[in-house]
């Protein structure tokens, strides 16, 4: 019997499309979403993770180096997701020694979706990482290129998921 669990990502509230809501979509840059973080949920962690860093990535986004959304390390190997609205700023809806980055619109906490009017639907890429060390070395002025280099050496697998947004 095979005891393999695949280490997987997903929210729970994005359909089988893996189109993102409006509720989850930013609420900036001409978008009116509700700039609300979507509830993950996530399964096999590999037993060498020692903690977890989340990642959202968008590399459609119009800047020549993508964009991030939001990053979160230090999050406890035994949880198994995140509620919705775990991504507000401030940091109260994250566990305990959970610490967010800084994304690339200056928001240490969830940026959503706001790709530009007419720009075909941009693909938002939902990383979570089983890091080898009980803590990076990363707080709220930690840019996404500091936290993905911290990653790079501390990883030690890696769950993704890809959903779409696209303005009407």
């Amino acid at each position: 019997m095979n005891s393999f669990v695949p280490f997987t990502i997903m929210s729970p509230a994005i359909d089988a499309a893996g189109l993102i809501p409006e509720r989850f979509v930013g609420n900036r840059f001409g978008c009116t979403g509700g700039d609300i973080s979507p509830p993950l949920t996530w399964s096999g962690v590999p037993a060498a993770a020692k903690s977890l860093a989340l990642t959202v990535y968008d590399p459609d986004a119009p800047t020549g180096s993508g964009f991030w959304h939001w990053l979160v390390a230090n999050l406890p190997p035994s949880i198994e997701g995140l509620p919705e609205g775990a991504g507000a700023v401030g940091g109260a809806g994250l566990p305990a020694g959970a610490v967010f980055g800084l994304g690339d619109a200056g928001v240490a906490g969830y940026f959503g979706p706001t790709p530009p009017a007419g720009d075909p639907p941009h693909r938002y890429i939902f990383t979570l990482h089983a890091v080898d060390t009980d803590r990076l070395p990363v707080d709220g002025t930690s840019s996404g290129a500091l936290v993905g280099f911290a990653l790079h050496y501390h990883t030690v697998a890696k769950a993704t998921v890809i959903y779409r947004y696209g303005r009407k």
